[in-house]
């Protein structure tokens, strides 16, 4: 008996979705990003207009100032669609989860100083309100937002403030053994010391900010410019000095989740400055006018985190550092 293999050379008849290859020419074959990505708004066949905004449609480029030839110009340049993103973030909390294990199982955050503890609960666990402010500021942007190029990519942003606030959530039960009265104080703290005021005052100014462009740039490019380099890195790194580096064992995620976030911000605020003078223009306006009333409302932390020589100065420099990221975005500085 003999048995013959043959092979057959099948080919597809379409390389993609019709609305993918309209956009990258052809029928080519396309990227799981581009795929999950491009054409993929809805714009046409609406119900009824929004009852509560009846200027407006349902989805609508008119939310913001900022105009755009080709809404799908902006990219994610992690290419993130929803199976990237979950499959790294995955990844990531694995990571995390053991090194919340260890911290546990060895007490590191239980048995430092009480003024380390102290400082800890005053400066770094509010910022889980915060965190939960950006969440609610990218889920704005995300839901009245135009383009799937912009907005999967504030709905993944939106996630992952939830979950870096329930990181920090983690490092003040492990500050009070899981008691719970730790996050209660963080809650008054938020509420009512005058350091995290101003904080708190420009956060709630942005939920109520309808330009959906400017809640993007002020949240994701100014507010987190600022805040981020000022705590989890001039503050954290004081603290490691009396810590022994337990606390960035457990902040490494949110570091490293602001790294690499900043590559989208920094190409999402790019590509709308270059795409018009106006739009640079509308740009710089908003950026200067956030970044000075941010600047304003930390000043209070900074001394509260580092005293105050030492808290202006890194105020002064982490500032600096932003005015140079933005002006290389396109931003009039």
């Amino acid at each position: 008996m003999q048995v013959d293999i043959k092979t057959s050379d099948i080919r597809p008849i379409r390389q993609t979705f019709s609305q993918v290859a309209r956009r990258i020419g052809g029928d080519k074959p396309a990227s799981r990003y581009q795929e999950a990505t491009l054409n993929l708004q809805a714009e046409t066949n609406f119900h009824y207009r929004p009852l509560w905004q009846p200027e407006f449609e349902l989805y609508d480029k008119g939310r913001t100032a900022i105009v755009m030839a080709d809404w799908y110009a902006f990219k994610d340049p992690r290419h993130y669609y929803y199976g990237a993103y979950t499959t790294a973030r995955a990844r990531q909390q694995e990571g995390a989860d053991k090194q919340f294990e260890f911290a546990e199982k060895r007490n590191v955050l239980g048995s430092l100083e009480a003024a380390t503890a102290e400082s800890l609960r005053q400066v770094l666990v509010p910022l889980r309100h915060y965190e939960w402010g950006a969440n609610m500021n990218n889920t704005y942007c995300a839901a009245y937002g135009w383009g799937t190029a912009l907005t999967q990519a504030c709905t993944f942003a939106a996630m992952d403030r939830l979950g870096i606030a329930q990181y920090i959530s983690r490092i003040g039960l492990l500050l009070d053994g899981n008691v719970g009265s730790g996050l209660e104080a963080a809650k008054r703290e938020w509420l009512e010391d005058p350091a995290w005021q101003g904080v708190r005052r420009v956060m709630e100014n942005l939920f109520v900010t309808k330009d959906v462009f400017e809640v993007l740039l002020a949240q994701n490019l100014v507010f987190d410019g600022l805040v981020y380099p000022l705590v989890h890195r001039h503050y954290e790194q004081s603290i490691d000095l009396r810590a022994g580096q337990a606390l960035a064992m457990l902040t490494t995620f949110i570091s490293d989740w602001y790294d690499e976030t900043s590559r989208w911000v920094d190409a999402t605020v790019k590509t709308a400055a270059d795409e018009s003078a106006a739009n640079k223009e509308l740009l710089s306006q908003w950026y200067g006018a956030h970044r000075d009333e941010m600047v304003r409302a930390l000043e209070p932390l900074a001394t509260l985190a580092l005293g105050t020589d030492t808290g202006a100065s890194a105020l002064h420099q982490v500032r600096g550092e932003l005015d140079a990221r933005a002006a290389k975005l396109g931003i009039k500085v």
